[in-house]
């Protein structure tokens, strides 16, 4: 949009990843001189777009090494990140960088060929302070909580056990700022290709999305940056309200709606938002427990926002899926929902709908849905999830035991006591008359 506005044309993307995976994309792109089409899922129609804002991608390797020449390069002056929830080495029980994962062990003693994406940036950062050039600005833009922060923890808290000396320098010189990137994006598939096609563009990776989209960033970018508030970028110094507003409200959202959908057998997400049931509770979950504890937004109703999720989710064109949204629990439970029943209990509440999300969520890893199908492994951690799920169902304290997830509120005798109760009328009665107790006002 900026490039078609005329601005910004000292400007490009680059595209780069780390992992074996990423070479099929970057083979794909190539074919295509990095040109990709943007299709926009509006209920009213969909629009295709060639994009041309790549110029390149670099070679996936072992070590990184073409990609810390290309970051090494004084023309590049932002690094992006998105390598999703799970990719950040967070210590599930204290919040923090975890100096102890084998990537980061192994990176730790391989300083020179690291294999992640934050030992290539260090490497990157050491070449060019050598060279006198300039530290380029880090951008997460990942649905992370204070995602800047989070990256700085890794990027310094990785060259801490290699480089001591040279970790101080990163913190005091490189910039993180804070992000939140909002727009509802289904993975690239042979779905996606054929629309492209019936369009007509042949794209080997074609991009698909919703019509919304909100990037709220912090303007903390000392190496300059385009002028992306032409074309609707929010930078303030307030971006934390807006990613919390996102986080409770969509991301939760998306939860709330997944378990529930995924032990029913729904397929696309359009289609638990037909079901007046998946819908109610929703609605009053968001309204009763997750509303009242998100800070207030600047110039946002956060009940206006909320209705807009409601009809963001509920767009057939987007076809999102329900497994998508069940994915990785073990990391996204603790990011988008623990937070929201701990903030509840702070105000003395105890937060059925969201206690009653987290025994549909054990009860989905079960690794059945209620008509007995089997649910295929949907998590890092499926096996470990599925073992702590089965002897949940005798004692449900097993579940509240994983305190890289829940920490200590299984400690907390009321959201114990209720977890049990829940999760035992789950097993007994199945979902739906649970949920319409709950949505009904009972318990």
């Amino acid at each position: 949009d900026l490039f078609n506005a005329g601005l910004g044309h000292d400007w490009a993307l680059i595209g780069a990843g780390v992992r074996a995976g990423d070479a099929k994309m970057r083979a794909a792109l190539e074919g295509q001189d990095w040109l990709t089409t943007v299709i926009e899922l509006a209920p009213a129609g969909h629009s295709a777009r060639v994009t041309g804002a790549m110029t390149g991608f670099v070679p996936v390797e072992p070590g990184n090494p073409s990609l810390i020449a290309a970051m090494s390069d004084p023309g590049i002056r932002i690094v992006s990140l998105t390598v999703t929830e799970g990719g950040y080495y967070i210590d599930p029980k204290t919040g923090t960088f975890s100096p102890d994962h084998p990537d980061i062990v192994k990176d730790a003693a391989n300083p020179g060929a690291p294999d992640t994406a934050f030992g290539a940036i260090i490497a990157a950062l050491k070449a060019r302070r050598a060279a006198g050039v300039k530290a380029f600005t880090v951008m997460c833009c990942d649905n992370v909580p204070h995602n800047g922060h989070v990256t700085k923890d890794a990027v310094v808290g990785l060259a801490r056990l290699s480089v001591p000396d040279f970790a101080d320098w990163i913190a005091a010189n490189v910039a993180f700022p804070n992000s939140m990137v909002d727009r509802i994006t289904p993975a690239t598939g042979d779905r996606e290709r054929a629309m492209a096609a019936g369009m007509g563009v042949d794209d080997a990776w074609p991009v698909t999305c919703e019509p919304f989209r909100q990037w709220v960033m912090e303007d903390n970018f000392p190496a300059g940056r385009p002028p992306l508030e032409k074309v609707g970028v929010t930078f303030t110094d307030q971006v934390d309200r807006f990613e919390t507003m996102k986080i409770r409200i969509l991301n939760g959202g998306h939860a709330i709606i997944a378990y529930p959908g995924g032990l029913m057998d729904v397929e696309f997400v359009h289609e638990a938002m037909q079901n007046p049931l998946i819908r109610s509770f929703l609605d009053a979950v968001e309204s009763r427990e997750v509303l009242p504890i998100v800070p207030a937004v600047p110039g946002v109703s956060l009940g206006e926002y909320k209705s807009l999720i409601i009809e963001r989710f509920s767009n057939p064109d987007v076809a999102d899926t329900v497994r998508r949204l069940c994915l990785d629990g073990s990391n996204r439970q603790p990011k988008f929902i623990v937070p929201s029943i701990r903030d509840n209990r702070a105000k003395g509440v105890v937060p059925d709908g969201l206690i009653l999300l987290s025994a549909l969520w054990c009860r989905y890893c079960y690794g059945t849905s209620e008509s007995g199908a089997v649910i295929a492994p949907n998590d890092p951690n499926w096996d470990r999830l599925t073992e702590r799920a089965k002897a949940a169902k005798a004692d449900p304290a097993e579940w509240l035991a994983m305190t890289e997830v829940y920490g200590d509120l299984r400690l907390d005798r009321a959201v114990a006591d209720r977890f049990a109760a829940m999760l035992g009328a789950v097993w007994a009665e199945g979902c739906r008359p649970v949920m319409q107790r709950y949505i009904d006002g009972g318990r």
